[in-house]
């Protein structure tokens, strides 16, 4: 009844809104979370393993997953070799490491942005342009180094990534 089939079905996992999952979910295919998840949520790496964050969800714990689209609120890192999307009223406080990403006005990173390829940190050849509400565009590495840890970063309203 539940040991592996050669068959693969694929599905969506809801965690509801009434639910709370304590502990780390690993799925394979799509992952809705409109509940709370304390605990790390993983996919294997290269799949195409998807994990929605809605706007009432929240997930206290690392994320590990190919494909990630936030609107809710995420404490703790994100890791994605393909792709982020950052809805308007996704709150992030850790560090988002991805390949692509997607930004929407209205989003919010408490970190630092970290563009990987291939799985490896590409921050020392990589620059990140961050546009704040006041319209004034700064390198990401040149806003982290100045400012104290403490101090929580600005609202991101777009963000352009250049190769150096």
């Amino acid at each position: 009844m539940f040991g592996r089939s050669k068959k693969h079905e694929s599905g969506i996992t809801l965690i509801a809104s009434n639910c709370e999952v304590v502990g780390d979910v690993h799925f394979s295919d799509e992952l809705q979370v409109n509940g709370v998840i304390r605990g790390n949520v993983e996919a294997e790496v290269g799949s195409k393993a998807r994990v929605r964050v809605s706007e009432k969800g929240r997930v206290r714990g690392e994320i590990r997953v190919p494909n990630v689209v936030i609107d809710g609120k995420v404490f703790g890192d994100i890791h994605s070799d393909k792709h982020v999307e950052l809805a308007s009223k996704a709150e992030v406080a850790g560090d988002v490491y991805y390949n692509l990403i997607e930004m929407v006005m209205g989003s919010r990173v408490d970190g630092n942005l970290v563009h990987v390829r291939d799985g490896k940190d590409r921050t020392s050849t990589d620059a990140t342009e961050v546009s704040t509400r006041d319209g004034k565009e700064k390198d990401a590495r040149d806003e982290r180094s100045s400012r104290p840890q403490s101090q929580p970063s600005a609202q991101v309203t777009s963000v352009k990534s250049k190769q150096a």
